[in-house]
């Protein structure tokens, strides 16, 4: 995406867990509560995956009085993580496609406390000023006209994310032996997308739903008659096992933390706006009841 806007940054090597990762500490804890351990969430530099980690974060620390660690890391290790009890919690499970193979090789060892959001949607888009007439399906991509305008590129993220695997399987799916799929980041991917809209330019780029990209451009999906990209989605909240036990009053308010998808991308546009601490403080501002909700009885 455009720059990430996020707290300050202080790397660790996380040697407990191999993990080498940006460790954001949330705040500093009154006394009375320094000795606790702190409780680890780990999220992959998703737009939607860190506004919905430093939102819990913030409600955590701010009303349950439990200090918090953020882990920022990849997807692949960040499921690892949370197996082997080295990270406590991840909020970004996108099931049952997308993460599949991540989760078919823990679901044993983690447990899932709830959906975080519904309705999620993996898929291609182009900007709505290329006409449906030249571009409405994947199948269209194929067109002779269509390829030479797009440079034969499809503008892709990580190399790890699962819309990554699934963008590779499609690929294959429809036959375009004449593209190339662009790995890069969500970074990268956004910064593409920015410069050729800019200009007007045609494109087509990986992208799900939520993104604050689709509060910023006028895009539509393409149809994807062979749903190799899969279907609408949840996202799911995983912790490690016994978190439950031995953090009831945060695993419960993480079960019942669930927003709209559409309050989501609201959100996370301000994030772009302003920054992710600004657009938190004021979701929390202006959903007094679900924040409630969430918390359910805190004593």
């Amino acid at each position: 995406m455009l720059k990430l806007k996020s707290a300050t940054r202080r790397t660790a090597l996380l040697t407990a867990f191999g993990l080498a990762a940006s460790v954001l500490s949330v705040s500093t804890m009154p006394v009375a509560a320094q000795d606790a351990k702190p409780i680890k969430i780990g999220w992959a530099a998703w737009s939607d995956a860190e506004f919905v980690t430093k939102l819990a974060a913030k409600l955590i620390k701010d009303e349950l009085g439990q200090d918090v660690e953020l882990v920022q890391t990849d997807v692949a290790p960040l499921y690892q993580g949370v197996s082997r009890g080295d990270v406590d919690a991840m909020m970004m499970a996108w099931l049952p496609q997308t993460h599949a193979d991540y989760f078919d090789k823990v679901k044993d060892r983690v447990e899932t406390l709830g959906t975080v959001y519904d309705g999620a949607k993996l898929g291609w888009v182009v900007p709505e000023y290329i006409p449906e007439s030249e571009i409405a399906s994947i199948e269209d991509l194929k067109k002779p006209n269509v390829q030479k305008e797009l440079g034969g590129t499809i503008q892709g993220i990580d190399p790890g994310a699962g819309l990554t695997r699934l963008s590779e399987k499609a690929v294959k799916d429809y036959g375009l032996d004449g593209y190339k799929l662009q790995i890069s980041s969500e970074a990268g991917m956004l910064t593409s997308v920015d410069r050729a809209y800019r200009g007007e330019k045609w494109f087509v780029a990986t992208s799900w739903s939520p993104h604050w990209m689709f509060g910023k451009y006028k895009l539509r999906y393409l149809n994807d008659p062979k749903t190799s990209l899969g279907e609408a989605e949840h996202i799911d909240v995983l912790a490690r096992k016994d978190f439950s036990t031995d953090n009831p009053k945060v695993a419960g308010f993480l079960s019942r933390m669930k927003l709209p998808i559409a309050d989501l991308e609201a959100a996370m546009f301000t994030a772009q706006e302003t920054s992710y601490d600004e657009a938190v403080a004021r979701y929390i501002t202006d959903h007094p009841d679900q924040v409630k909700t969430w918390l359910g009885d805190k004593n």
